[in-house]
């Protein structure tokens, strides 16, 4: 029996990175996971190889920064399967990298209706379903740029800033309501995103050697972790893979 057997956990960028990966190791737990991500032929790849391991899941191409084509897939998924248990709010994109002062103004606006308003639109199709229900699960998928500014990245630093925030506000509204909410700063993980920071130049992040970044696999299992009762002394708080107190809980769950 797996961890997360019954469990109907939505992933947002799942084609690529550690979405891809998180919902292959929550499928791995016994979940039914929904894949949703922009219409991509790696979408549909992604969700072909999971599919072949045996594993319950669905897949609903959406764009995150449209609410109305993100609450028709909550509500149809929870039409379908009877509940939806978990979010993973995962879609997200780094560019523009520039100064603020040569930045385009339309590609600003698009990080943050991605990186922010996406992980809102999220939260509010799904979070009723949960509220109505008893419960559930919604990890945002932060960064420790949501501390801390670097050079080229105002748009991410500023839309990570406010998802930390709107991770607080959820815990606020909806404590005592059975609703965990965490958010989760992976470190900085060998996935495509790193490839455009690699070849920017800018700031301390891009000087990181590839063989130094966080293998995908590590953050997938952590979402898995976040996803169970054992971290639900975490709800409500924002902490990254780098904690030594949170990778030694990782790895005693193994």
């Amino acid at each position: 029996m797996g961890s997360l057997d019954g469990k109907v956990i939505i992933v947002t960028g799942a084609s690529r990175g550690i979405g891809a990966a998180a919902s292959a190791a929550l499928a791995a737990a016994g979940a039914t996971v929904v894949l949703t991500a922009r219409p991509s032929q790696t979408l549909t790849d992604v969700a072909t190889a999971i599919a072949r391991t045996g594993a319950t899941i669905s897949v609903r191409p959406c764009d995150v920064s449209d609410y109305a084509q993100f609450a028709s897939v909550a509500d149809e998924m929870a039409d379908k399967y009877g509940r939806i248990d978990g979010l993973i709010n995962n879609a997200g994109v780094i560019e523009p990298i520039a100064s603020i002062a040569e930045s385009d103004p339309a590609a600003w606006a698009r990080n943050v209706g991605i990186n922010l308003t996406g992980a809102y639109h999220a939260i509010r199709a799904v979070l009723p379903l949960m509220l109505e229900d008893g419960g559930g699960t919604i990890v945002n998928i932060s960064s420790g740029a949501a501390i801390r500014p670097l050079e080229g990245w105002s748009a991410y630093c500023s839309a990570k800033a406010g998802l930390h925030m709107l991770t607080r506000a959820v815990a606020l509204e909806t404590g005592g309501k059975g609703i965990r909410v965490f958010g989760f700063q992976p470190s900085p993980t060998d996935t495509d995103m790193q490839v455009s920071i690699r070849a920017s130049g800018l700031n301390p992040v891009s000087q990181i050697p590839r063989e130094k970044l966080t293998p995908v696999a590590l953050p997938a299992q952590a979402i898995v972790y976040l996803c169970t009762p054992a971290a639900n002394d975490l709800h409500g708080q924002e902490f990254s893979l780098n904690d030594a107190s949170f990778r030694a809980r990782l790895e005693h769950a193994q």
